[in-house]
């Protein structure tokens, strides 16, 4: 298999663990939803848990990368970035492909922290928090470190309610709870 099938198997894996879930999503079925033998994916993935960590690995290098574009797109100040880090949530949850957060779904399905694709899900959660801190201390934060772990709570309690209720009044909720701590950090 040469590389750009490897790349086109991870990404076609992505879209199906983000739809289906990993535990769910089995061998075979990604075998028949990519059009790549089992014997194939062997061949470049030791694991199914390999395969994972690879499709993880995409997720996180597009996320990361949509969501900086996005904020900078979105305002030009420090400051104005935190809170479009919010409007940007909003965009992503009106897509009808919204599922919540791929390494929300990978931490619960592999709960035990020193499982490698647990690993992964934090260290994506980490890398975003100091995307966040970084906003926060261009914008010249108080506390730029507590400013960004709680902007980063109220990201990530966003997702989850957007995908267990209302994509809309989730990302509200969170930009307006944003606002009151961005203020309060004497922004």
């Amino acid at each position: 298999m040469s590389a750009s099938k490897r790349d086109e198997l991870v990404q076609n894996a992505l879209k199906a663990f983000y739809r289906g879930g990993f535990h769910a999503i089995g061998m075979d079925a990604l075998a028949k939803e990519t059009g790549v033998s089992k014997t194939a994916m062997y061949k470049h993935f030791r694991t199914k848990e390999d395969l994972i960590l690879a499709t993880l690995r995409l997720r996180d290098e597009q996320f990361r990368n949509w969501l900086v574009r996005r904020v900078e797109a979105l305002a030009t100040t420090p400051r104005d970035r935190l809170l479009s880090i919010f409007d940007a949530l909003a965009e992503w949850f009106r897509e009808p492909e919204f599922r919540s957060c791929m390494f929300i779904k990978a931490s619960s399905e592999y709960q035990d922290r020193n499982h490698p694709i647990h690993a992964a899900s934090a260290e994506h959660k980490r890398l975003l928090l100091v995307y966040i801190e970084g906003l926060a201390r261009a914008a010249g934060a108080k506390a730029p470190d507590a400013l960004g772990r709680q902007l980063l709570t109220l990201k990530e309690g966003a997702i989850v309610l957007a995908h267990l209720h209302d994509p809309e009044t989730a990302a509200a909720d969170a930009r307006a709870a944003a606002e009151i701590l961005i203020g309060n950090a004497g922004l």
